[in-house]
Parts: structure tokens; C-alpha cells; sequence
């Protein structure tokens, strides 16, 4: 039997950003691996704004629906472990309210889009189960990112603004 990775060729732009620029790959924790490969990104469209954070959030999830669609059909799998583009964008999505470069904030953000991405309360397993395709493969990570931000937004106004 072959493995799904085997269909993957990095030379392909499109596998190359499904996979997360091949941290998706990972053999352990790689949808762990692809949120940790989307935070430079992060710090970078912080360097020229919010509003680049925001352009690339809404773009990485638009396209997302492409490029992990299109790379699910070629591995013959939906949702293969190894697409972590979703994650990307809901990484990004996660730091929209409080677009911070302090560590604290972004690790607080970066725990807290792995842990709905990775447990997925309703209705993000519903949407999981459901929705299939490349929309399905995105649609599940954006609405954790979107939990994830409301979740960073009270943490950082009850707690982490405190510390700070």
C-alpha cells in the first residue's frame, strides 16, 4: 500500500504550501509542527501592521480552500495529517484582537488555537465531520482560530495585561 506522503512533491508550490513549506511532514505532532512554522510569518506581517496580519488571514483562508483541497485529492485522503495550511491561517486568525509580539501573548495564542484545533469542542467537531473538501479542510481550523482569538482576547484582558 502506498503512503499518502508518497504523492507529495515539494517542488509543487501548491504541496509546498499545503504542507506548510514541508513542516506538516513532521512525523510527530505535525499539525503542532505547522502551527510553529506559521509564527514567523506572524512576526513578520506584524513588522508592516495589523491590517498585513488581517490581509494574510483572510487570503491564507481563501486560498487555503485550494491548496489543501487540491493536495487532499492528490494524496487520496481527506485531511492528511501532513496539509497544515488550515493551521496557518487559524494561527493567524487566533492573533487578530490582540496582535502582540511579546512572547507571553503569542504563546498563550499559539496554545490555545493547538488546543481547540487538536480537541475540538462543538462546533468545531461537527463542522470536522461534516464539511468535507478543502472548504471542510480549512472551515474546521478557521472557526477554532476564531474560539482561539475570542479565548486570547479574555485571557489577555483579565490575566496577561496584568503580568505585563
Amino acid at each position: 500500500m502506498t503512503k499518502p506522503t508518497s504523492h507529495i512533491r515539494l517542488s509543487n508550490p501548491v504541496h509546498l504550501l499545503a504542507t506548510g513549506f514541508g513542516s506538516g511532514l513532521s512525523p510527530i505532532i505535525p499539525g503542532t509542527m505547522g502551527t510553529l512554522a506559521a509564527v514567523p510569518f506572524y512576526f513578520l506581517f506584524m513588522q508592516f501592521g495589523w491590517w498585513v496580519l488581517l490581509s494574510a488571514a483572510i487570503l491564507g483562508s481563501l486560498v487555503g480552500i485550494y491548496l489543501c483541497g487540491r493536495t487532499s485529492d492528490d494524496m487520496k485522503v481527506h485531511d492528511h495529517g501532513s496539509i497544515v495550511w488550515d493551521e496557518f491561517a487559524g494561527f493567524w486568525i487566533t492573533m487578530l484582537l490582540v496582535p502582540s509580539t511579546q512572547w507571553q501573548v503569542v504563546l498563550t495564542g499559539f496554545v490555545l488555537f493547538r488546543f481547540f484545533d487538536m480537541v475540538k469542542p462543538w462546533p468545531i467537531s461537527l463542522l470536522d465531520r461534516k464539511v468535507h473538501g478543502g472548504f471542510g479542510i480549512m472551515l474546521d481550523d478557521v472557526v477554532a482560530g476564531l474560539m482561539a482569538m475570542v479565548s486570547l482576547w479574555l485571557v489577555n484582558h483579565w490575566w496577561l495585561s496584568s503580568l505585563l
